[in-house]
């Protein structure tokens, strides 16, 4: 199946080269390129692609508001762009909706990995902004002092330490080797998770963590303690 996609930045040549990139590719069509917000919600609308590519600051409509709206009114999933990694609209843009979440700098190949992720209905999140969205969290005491959340009750105590290690922005390949288990159990795991909380994926269960306080962030420098094993 082809994954058709919508790439939005309000730079042209950011825009042109991040579609030469994904049209180069046998499995991925670029259907349209949009300048602002308002353009990329309405191509979505009409074209119907499976990933939008949005700049998270743009003029008139920017990146989190067409996020938003995309994700309210289509299937189509978003992964947003930018250039700083302390972008201060991260975690709005999390909250968005947004499926994953790159540095315009990302690689090639990486950039593409991303847009057949987020196709496959998996989400992405670079490192660096696994790390805003910590010091998010750091940044509010009173969040990350509140204990463990009553919502969590309906996990067991596998899918418990399941959404830890996920929290920590583990893959599911690292997360086997952590429990002990295969990988089919952990995408068992993961997938009761997010159906048991109601997460639509892996990005929603970060948060979910943090809020809940079933995870919070350590002193810089520090490694994270190691979850207990059930």
């Amino acid at each position: 199946m082809t994954i058709r996609v919508v790439v939005a930045d309000d730079q042209e040549l950011v825009r042109s080269g991040f579609a030469m990139i994904l049209d180069a590719q046998p499995d991925i069509e670029v259907v349209a390129e949009a300048g602002d917000g308002a353009a990329a919600v309405d191509a979505v609308r009409r074209l119907g692609p499976e990933v939008a590519l949005l700049d998270i600051r743009m003029p008139g409509t920017d990146g989190i508001e067409a996020c938003r709206t995309i994700n309210a009114e289509t299937g189509c999933r978003t992964v947003m762009l930018t250039t700083f990694d302390s972008d201060e609209y991260v975690y709005e843009a999390l909250h968005a909706g947004a499926s994953g979440f790159l540095l315009k700098d990302v690689r090639r190949d990486d950039l593409v990995h991303a847009v057949r992720v987020v196709a496959a209905g998996d989400s992405l999140l670079a490192p660096s902004v696994a790390r805003r969205l910590i010091e998010e969290y750091t940044s509010r005491p009173a969040a990350s002092a509140v204990g463990p959340s009553a919502r969590l009750d309906v996990l067991t105590a596998r899918e418990h330490e399941t959404l830890l290690h996920l929290a920590r922005g583990l893959s599911n390949a690292e997360i086997a080797a952590a429990l002990v288990v295969s990988e089919h159990t952990v995408k068992t795991h993961v997938g009761n998770v997010l159906s048991k909380l109601g997460l639509r994926d892996r990005i929603q269960a970060v948060i979910c963590a943090y809020e809940c306080g079933v995870v919070t962030p350590s002193p810089e420098g520090q490694a994270p303690p190691s979850p207990p094993h059930g």
